[in-house]
């Protein structure tokens, strides 16, 4: 299984951009997908989650700015991240629970981070 996470780069603060993920390889499903970010110097944090029924849990510092949602088909999550501030600067990370086979249970994964730099 394989995450492969785009969108990141530099943008003012202010802006916006947006990040997708998606998950591939041996994959039956995909039940909760979401994003993490690390900044330098501090723990990996939940930006925000999206199980495969629509229920999403958001940080408190992002809401109101980020928007978290996902195509099921196409086992994709996206990030739609707007007035962004240089404190949301960070490595963001997709993760997924992936169910490999009807039968398995889901195991986590996570995609190799995209950097996202908020200027201000």
């Amino acid at each position: 299984v394989q995450l492969q996470a785009s969108g990141g780069g530099l943008v003012q603060a202010g802006g916006s951009l947006r990040l997708s993920c998606t998950a591939s390889g041996t994959v039956f499903s995909v039940d909760a997908m979401g994003w993490y970010r690390q900044a330098p110097g501090k723990q990996r944090e939940l930006v925000a989650t999206m199980t495969t029924g629509g229920r999403i849990n958001y940080a408190d510092s992002v809401k109101g700015r980020f928007t978290i949602s996902r195509d099921n088909a196409k086992k994709t999550v996206y990030l739609q991240m707007n007035s962004l501030k240089p404190e949301d600067t960070a490595v963001y990370y997709c993760n997924a629970e992936v169910r490999m086979y009807r039968w398995s249970n889901p195991q986590t994964n996570w995609g190799q981070g995209t950097q996202v730099t908020v200027s201000s």
